[in-house]
C-alpha cells in the first residue's frame, strides 16, 4: 500500500477535490439563484436529486480534466514539477488561466440562463459579431464591478488553495515506493480516473462504453429540469460541433412556392414561411369506437435486397414474405438518409436529418422537437431498445420529443447482453411483450421497438427458441444480397424473431387490435445483384430503399402500393388512420391523400459529408444534384443504362423534380430548427 503515500497522488486527489468543491458551490448557486426548478412544488425531490446527480458527475469529470495537465507535469520521468520550480510556475500559470476561464464561463452562463432560459452554448458566440453593443448592454444591465470582484475573489481563493496544497505535498520528503506497488497502484488510478471521466459506474458495456452525455440530463424529458443537470463548460464544448449557419434562408424562400404546394399548405405566406397544416379527421379513418394499438418495429440494416418479397432468390425471410401478402406492402419505400440515428430522427420527427456534421440527435439545441406521436392523445407511449439509447444521443430526442414516454434500454433488462448492441432482438421482443401486457388497459399503446441483431458482429445468441444456422457457400449468399454467411443468417434470425413477435402478440391478445409498422433502417451496399434493377446499385439507391409493411390483420385489407413513399410519411398516415385531428409541421404526408405534385416525390440524401449529393425520387425516375444545385441530372430507374442523363428525353419530369430536389433539402434544414418546441 506504499503507493497511497505518493506525493503526486495526494496532490492530484486534493486538487480534484478543491476544484470539485468549487464546481459544487457554483451548481448550488445556479440551483438557488437561477434555476427555474422548484423542488417539491413543480418538480419532485427524487427527480431533482437524480438530475443533480447527473450534474455532479459532469462536475467531477471537469475537475479531473482541469487537473490532468498539472499532473502530467508532475509525472514527467526526470524533469518534473516536483524537482523544477520553472515547471511548478508553468502549472500554476495554467491553473490561473484555466480556472479564470471556467469561472468566467459560469458567470456568463448564469446571465445567459437568467435572460434566455437556456444554459450557455456555442450559439452565444453570435454576440461577438456585435461586441460593442453587447458590452454596453452588459454594463448598463448588470453590476459588472461587483461581478468582477466576485470572480477575482473566487479565483484567488481557489488558486491559493491549490498552491497551498502543492507546497504541502510536493515539499514533503519523498518516500520510496516499491516497483510493484507503483505499477498496480498506477493501474488502479487509471481505472478510477477512466470511470470518473466516463461518468457511469453501473451497467457499463465494456465492448461499447457510452460516456455520460448531455442527453442524460434530460432523462425526465423536462427542459428546465434537464438544465439543472448540465455543466456549462462541458455543454458549451459539446455544442461547438454544431454548425453556426443553420440553414440558407434565401434558398428556403426561393423554393417556398413549390415546397408549400408539395406539403399542401392551405394559406401559403412567403414572408412568414408558413409550413404547418391543420389536418382534419379523415374519411378513411378506421371504424370502431376503440382506437387500436400501434407498434413501430425498426428493422436494423434491412434493405429490400435481403427480403424474399422484394425478389431475394434464397427467400431468407419467410415470415416477412407471408406478412407482406397480408399487409399494406410498399415496393418503393425510402429512408431519406442512411444511418440508424438519422432513421430514428426522421421516423419520430417527420423531418429528414440532413445535418452535414454528425447527426441531428447530437445537436442539443434542436432535440426537443414537435412529434406527431404526441398527437396520439390518450395513448401509453413506450420505446424499447436492447442497447444504450445514449448512443448518438438518441435518448435526448426520444425523451424530450415524446411526452410521457417510457424508455427501456440497456441496464434495465432481465436478459444478459449478447454483444456490443445489448440484449438479443428475441429477448427484446419478449420483454417488450411483457411490458405491453402489463400496461393498464384503460387506453391503447404506441410502442417503438428498435432492433439491432442484423448488424455487425451478427451475433447468433445461444438461446434463440430453436433457430438453426444454415451454412451456404459465400458466393451464393453474396449473389443474393448478403456480404457474408453470417449476415445471411442474421437476416434469417431477424425474420425468425419477427415471426415470434407475431406469436407473442397473438398470445398477449393484442395482435388483431394493433397496427404493426415494420420498416428497414437502411441497407448495406452490395454489388452485382441480378434481381435488382441496375439503377439501384449504380445510383446508390439500394442504401435508401428498404422494406415497409403496415400489418393490421384485424383492421386493414391487404394492398400493394407502387408509388414512392418516404419514412417521414409514417406518422401522418397512422394519425389519420386512427382518426385524429392534428397539426403537421414537418415533411411527412398522409399516404392515403393524393399528392399535390402529381406522382409522389420523396427527397433523398444519396451521399453525406461536407458536399452532399441530394435527390428527389419517384417510382420511375431519380433527379440528383450537388447540394448547391449544380450538375443536376435525371435518371430512368427502369433503364439498363441508368447513369445516362435523360433530362432532354423527359423535360416535363425534369422541370417538375428540379426545384423539389433542392427545395425539399433546404426546407428540411430549416425545419430542423423551426420545429423545435418552446
Amino acid at each position: 500500500m506504499g503507493w497511497l503515500r505518493s506525493r503526486r497522488l495526494h496532490y492530484f486527489l486534493g486538487g480534484v477535490a478543491i476544484v470539485f468543491v468549487l464546481l459544487l458551490l457554483l451548481r448550488t448557486i445556479f440551483l438557488i439563484g437561477f434555476s427555474a426548478v422548484s423542488p417539491g412544488e413543480d418538480h419532485s425531490w427524487p427527480l431533482v436529486l437524480e438530475t443533480l446527480g447527473v450534474g455532479v458527475r459532469f462536475d467531477l469529470r471537469l475537475a479531473i480534466l482541469l487537473m490532468l495537465p498539472v499532473m502530467l507535469l508532475a509525472w514527467l520521468p526526470v524533469w518534473n514539477s516536483l524537482r523544477s520550480s520553472v515547471l511548478r510556475w508553468v502549472g500554476r500559470l495554467y491553473l490561473i488561466i484555466a480556472l479564470a476561464i471556467v469561472l468566467l464561463m459560469y458567470i456568463i452562463d448564469f446571465g445567459h440562463y437568467a435572460y434566455l432560459g437556456v444554459r450557455l452554448n456555442a450559439s452565444a458566440l453570435k454576440f461577438i459579431a456585435d461586441a460593442q453593443i453587447s458590452q454596453q448592454m452588459l454594463w448598463e444591465t448588470y453590476p459588472v464591478v461587483w461581478i468582477t470582484l466576485a470572480w477575482l475573489a473566487l479565483l484567488l481563493i481557489t488558486v491559493g488553495a491549490l498552491i497551498g496544497l502543492e507546497r504541502l505535498t510536493f515539499n514533503r520528503p519523498a518516500i520510496r515506493i516499491g516497483l510493484w506497488s507503483r505499477v498496480w497502484g498506477s493501474a488502479l488510478m487509471v481505472v478510477l480516473v477512466f470511470l470518473a471521466i466516463l461518468g457511469r459506474y453501473t451497467n457499463i458495456n465494456l465492448e461499447n462504453p457510452v460516456p455520460l452525455r448531455w442527453s442524460d440530463a434530460f432523462f425526465a424529458g423536462d427542459t428546465q429540469l434537464g438544465a439543472l443537470g448540465l455543466n456549462p463548460v462541458i455543454f458549451f464544448y459539446d455544442t461547438l460541433a454544431v454548425p453556426q449557419q443553420r440553414y440558407d434562408l434565401e434558398q428556403v424562400r426561393r423554393h417556398y412556392p413549390q415546397v408549400s404546394e408539395y406539403l399542401g399548405v392551405a394559406e401559403p405566406h412567403i414572408e412568414k414561411l408558413t409550413l404547418s397544416r391543420q389536418v382534419p379527421q379523415q374519411p378513411h379513418r378506421l371504424a370502431g369506437d376503440k382506437r387500436p394499438n400501434v407498434i413501430f418495429v425498426m428493422l436494423e440494416s434491412l434493405g429490400t435486397t435481403a427480403v424474399g418479397a422484394y425478389g431475394n432468390p434464397l427467400q431468407p425471410t419467410p415470415n416477412l414474405d407471408r406478412l407482406a401478402k397480408e399487409s399494406w406492402f410498399f415496393r418503393h419505400f425510402y429512408v431519406p438518409v442512411t444511418g440508424t440515428a438519422k432513421t430514428v430522427w426522421a421516423s419520430i420527427t417527420g423531418i429528414p436529418d440532413v445535418s452535414r456534421q454528425e447527426t441531428a440527435t447530437r445537436n442539443p439545441l434542436i432535440t426537443r422537437q414537435h412529434s406527431l406521436v404526441n398527437a396520439l392523445e390518450g395513448y401509453h407511449k413506450v420505446y424499447t431498445i436492447g442497447g444504450n439509447a445514449g448512443w448518438a444521443n438518441m435518448s435526448a430526442l426520444i425523451r424530450q420529443s415524446i411526452d410521457g414516454v417510457q424508455l427501456y434500454e440497456e441496464g434495465g433488462w432481465k436478459a444478459e447482453n449478447v454483444d456490443v448492441w445489448g440484449i438479443s432482438d428475441l429477448d427484446l421482443f419478449k420483454e417488450t411483450d411483457e411490458i405491453l401486457r402489463e400496461l393498464p388497459k384503460d387506453k391503447p399503446f404506441f410502442a417503438y421497438i428498435q432492433t439491432a441483431g442484423h448488424h455487425r458482429p451478427y451475433t447468433i445468441p445461444p438461446e434463440n427458441d430453436g433457430f438453426e444456422v444454415i451454412d451456404r457457400p459465400l458466393e451464393e449468399v453474396q449473389a443474393a444480397g448478403s456480404q457474408s454467411v453470417a449476415q445471411y443468417n442474421a437476416v434469417r434470425l431477424l425474420d425468425f424473431n419477427i415471426g415470434r413477435l407475431m406469436e407473442l402478440a397473438e398470445e398477449g391478445g393484442y395482435l388483431n387490435n394493433t397496427i404493426f409498422v415494420m420498416f428497414g433502417d437502411h441497407n448495406t451496399r452490395i454489388a452485382n445483384i441480378d434481381y435488382m434493377k441496375p439503377a439501384f446499385e449504380k445510383l446508390g439507391l439500394e442504401s435508401n430503399n428498404v422494406p415497409l409493411l403496415i400489418y393490421a390483420p384485424g383492421l386493414l385489407q391487404p394492398r400493394e402500393f407502387d408509388e414512392a413513399v418516404g419514412l417521414a410519411d409514417l406518422l401522418p398516415t397512422v394519425a389519420s388512420l386512427l382518426g385524429f385531428e392534428y397539426e403537421n409541421r414537418t415533411m411527412g404526408r398522409d399516404l392515403l391523400q393524393p399528392a399535390p405534385e402529381g406522382e409522389r416525390v420523396v427527397p433523398l440524401v444519396l451521399r453525406e459529408g461536407s458536399f452532399p449529393l441530394i435527390g428527389a425520387v419517384t417510382q420511375d425516375f431519380l433527379l440528383q444534384m450537388n447540394y448547391d444545385g449544380t450538375e443536376p441530372s435525371l435518371h430512368d430507374l427502369d433503364s439498363d443504362t441508368p447513369l445516362d442523363n435523360v433530362a432532354e428525353q423527359h423535360p416535363e419530369e425534369y422541370q417538375r423534380l428540379l426545384p423539389l430536389a433542392r427545395g425539399l433539402y433546404e426546407t428540411s434544414h430549416y425545419m430542423l430548427y423551426e420545429n423545435v418546441r418552446d
